[in-house]
């Protein structure tokens, strides 16, 4: 079972890592959040592509890095690190061949059907607009930094630039550098 082999290597782990045991801050080293997706090419692969190391920054997951409609959870987020935590400055990372850009839709109510969803309760949503598909990953990123940039709990001078991400070879491209669009405090 996944639950027993999680637990064998976490106790494996704290065994380990007893001699190398260093307290954290909970607020970022670099002032930094993160809003990206929970795709797992990024894991343990986007960090060390832009030199952060555990306690240098926030992270912020979700399927495609999606700002929905009337969905606040991911600048819920966003604000809190800049008002707990000292965040100053944040990035929007969106990622090549990511599988909200191609989101198939039939696919996924078939599924939902196989774990027992009825198709009522699958019709009364807009699978597309409910999980966050989109058809361009730059367009994506550009919605979510303008998003962010004008939601009315984010500090106009926080600077909210947005990359894209090779999820094969670590490359960053960036799609809007935010430093230009910040006012001074």
């Amino acid at each position: 079972m996944l639950l027993e082999e999680i637990l064998l290597a976490n106790s494996f782990f704290v065994n380990e890592y007893r001699d190398l045991q260093k307290k954290f801050s909970h607020k970022p080293r670099k002032h930094v959040a993160i809003f990206t997706c929970m795709d797992t090419r990024l894991v343990e692969f986007l960090e060390p592509a832009l030199g952060i190391r555990r306690g240098d920054a926030k992270i912020i997951k979700n399927a495609g890095n999606r700002i929905r409609k009337d969905c606040d959870d991911a600048i819920r987020s966003l604000a809190a690190a800049i008002y707990l935590l000292g965040v100053r400055e944040l990035l929007v990372i969106g990622h090549l061949d990511c599988g909200m850009s191609k989101l198939d839709t039939e696919l996924l109510s078939e599924r939902m059907k196989e774990f027992g969803i009825s198709e009522e309760e699958i019709d009364k949503n807009d699978l597309a607009a409910w999980l966050g598909g989109f058809p361009d990953v730059e367009e994506n990123v550009i919605d979510a930094v303008t998003k962010i940039k004008s939601h009315h709990l984010i500090p106009r001078t926080i600077p909210v630039h947005g990359l894209i991400f090779c999820p094969d070879n670590g490359e960053l491209k960036v799609v809007v550098n935010g430093y230009g669009q910040v006012e001074q405090e």
